[in-house]
């Protein structure tokens, strides 16, 4: 062998092993296992128990929802009961409801039921939920949650006013 083909050989070795280790650490330590660890840290997981058949959901449409809210212990934290069964109306997209929960509703359809966990990076972060009243912590820093929601009415937009004209 000449020194040109080990020069090459060694090269090559080297850069297989430094993309071996940049693919290693860039997967959190899960190489060869088929798995990223943070492959569901930042996604909705949902599923639909029942699917609706009426109007579906999409960004900027107003929807109404009953709900209840569990932590993954299986602790109620809140509901539509809770609040005398009043549906939670929003603007699906609008500020105001966590993300998780906003992205979970997406896509649905009226008289849909669905199942959505949600990680704590799409819900309350790191920051403890506390009930205004009593101080108590109602829903524990980095907390994922769950979400038992139906679908039962979907509206359009709200009518933005045209821009104002000098």
């Amino acid at each position: 062998m000449n020194t040109k083909t080990i020069i090459i050989g060694v090269a090559a070795v080297a850069i297989v092993a430094l993309g071996g280790y940049f693919i290693f650490m860039n997967k959190g330590g899960t190489a060869g296992t088929g798995q990223n660890a943070t492959s569901t840290a930042d996604r909705v997981e949902a599923q639909d128990v029942v699917v609706g058949t009426g109007t579906e959901a999409t960004p900027g449409t107003v929807v109404s929802v009953l709900y209840v809210g569990r932590l993954a212990d299986g602790t109620i934290f809140d509901s539509s009961e809770a609040h005398g069964n009043e549906a939670l109306k929003f603007q699906l997209g609008a500020p105001g409801i966590i993300p998780g929960f906003q992205v979970g509703i997406n896509g649905m359809r009226v008289g849909g039921e669905r199942r959505m966990a949600i990680p704590a990076s799409l819900g309350y972060g790191a920051e403890d939920v506390k009930d205004p009243a009593s101080g108590n912590i109602v829903i524990p820093a980095n907390s994922s949650l769950v979400f038992e929601v139906k679908l039962v009415k979907v509206e359009p937009a709200p009518a933005t006013p045209p821009p104002a004209t000098p």
